[in-house]
């Protein structure tokens, strides 16, 4: 699938995602874990923040893991290295999210099997692009 449609669609099933985790949110605002919290509240989202050395993002209580989230996240999106990403990938399928943004950076081969293993449906593209927000505006 050509990348624009790939994007196109995640912009049209974004519509409906209205809670979204994000691993590897951050307080340096230069960093995308960061712009995409920003991203995903500048479109409505309910925005959890996870990082196990924050206690606050953008004003948001940040948790320490996905297993202390108060709901399951519709959406997750990830901000971590592939090493981090492959141990965190069991939890993050115990909250049984609908859809799990793979940014750029966060996939390996290892990720990617443990994702199908896991029956993940996995999304490999800039989630914040794809819900139509570029990052150079952030």
């Amino acid at each position: 699938m050509p990348q624009g449609t790939c994007v196109f669609f995640l912009q049209t099933n974004s519509k409906q995602v209205k809670t979204v985790a994000v691993i590897g949110a951050s307080n340096d605002r230069a960093k995308f874990g960061n712009k995409a919290v920003r991203a995903f509240l500048q479109r409505g989202y309910k925005v959890f923040p996870v990082n196990p050395n924050e206690t606050e993002v953008e004003g948001l209580v940040a948790f320490k893991s996905i297993k202390d989230l108060p709901i399951r996240p519709e959406l997750v999106t990830i901000y971590v290295p592939p090493p981090v990403l492959v141990r965190l990938l069991p939890d993050i399928a115990d909250k049984s999210c609908d859809e799990l943004w793979l940014n750029p950076g966060t996939e390996s081969t290892e990720v990617l099997d443990e994702v199908e293993r896991l029956g993940l449906n996995a999304i490999r593209a800039c989630s914040i692009l794809g819900i139509g927000v570029s990052p150079a505006t952030l």
